[in-house]
């Protein structure tokens, strides 16, 4: 994959990413609204959110906190930009972590007690999902010959009829990687979790919007990552990967608004046995077939 073609990637999918990802986080609050017995917010409130937090003036306490988030929003879009455009998948999973360091290190910066602990958690969830992720990345070149995401057009069936049980694994993690309940630790979009807001309590105006888009960008992502086991050959596979997608985000909007949140040593004891079950049983068994 050249660099131009990432290049026009990243660009491309900073444009869609954020809007796609924007009525994404209005339809969740909608649903989660309906499921709690409430009308909800408008369908466009996410982007009324981002749009007064841009206007309002930037209140923190030092001068590295929005560097770091700004690196980390960056980050996003290129790993974003890397996988839409065809690229490695593997290099896209190691871009995507690498934003969520800078994302920690940005709380770590404010020397605030309840973003210190905030911080600690989602370094904890990085811990958790980030092996179940790499034995995603692993399996699929093991399925398809190929860490490029654009090689899957050259398949002639899709790589969930090999790395099935990978792909019930990353759909755990998926949770985490999404912020959902019961596995949002360090950062909730809902108010009935804490009242603190943990990783971003220091956070405000330009800088909570970035990061309210860089989790938007993530969702566009994370959601490719599960369409990509349901893509091959046949340009109408992409019809279905968007369907299944759809139906997997609904699955966790459900999961979120019907589990309370579970302690961190049930987090990474979960994660990682699940990691270990689907993710190395998987690899291992098309290691020997």
């Amino acid at each position: 994959m050249s660099l131009l073609a990432v290049l026009i990637g990243t660009l491309a999918f900073a444009v869609l990413a954020p809007i796609i990802g924007c009525f994404l986080a209005g339809l969740d609050r909608k649903i989660s609204a309906r499921m709690q017995g409430r009308v909800g917010p408008p369908l466009l409130q996410p982007y009324y959110d981002v749009r007064k937090l841009i206007e309002k003036d930037n209140v923190s306490v030092n001068s590295t906190e929005g560097t770091y988030i700004t690196c980390a929003l960056v980050f996003t879009l290129l790993a974003g930009g890397i996988f839409y455009s065809g690229g490695n998948l593997l290099m896209s999973v190691f871009v995507i972590t690498l934003s969520g360091l800078f994302f920690i290190v940005a709380a770590y910066s404010t020397r605030s007690p309840y973003s210190e602990i905030g911080a600690n958690r989602e370094t904890l969830q990085v811990m958790a999902y980030e092996p179940m992720v790499l034995f995603m990345a692993v399996a699929f070149y093991m399925a398809a010959g190929t860490f490029n995401a654009a090689g899957v057009f050259s398949l002639d069936a899709p790589v969930i009829t090999n790395i099935w049980l990978v792909f019930l694994g990353f759909l755990f993690v998926l949770t985490i990687k999404l912020r959902k309940s019961p596995f949002d630790l360090s950062y909730s979009h809902h108010a009935h979790q804490e009242i603190v807001k943990g990783i971003t309590t220091e956070m405000s105006g330009k800088t909570l919007a970035k990061v309210e888009i860089m989790h938007w960008c993530e969702n566009v992502l994370f959601l490719g990552w599960v369409g990509l086991f349901f893509v091959w050959g046949n340009l109408l596979s992409l019809i279905l990967a968007v369907v299944v997608v759809l139906l997997v985000y609904f699955l966790e909007i459900w999961i979120d608004n019907n589990f309370a949140r579970v302690k961190w040593q049930a987090l990474l004891k979960s994660a990682w046995v699940v990691a270990f079950v689907a993710g190395f049983v998987n690899i291992a068994v098309l290691a020997y077939l």
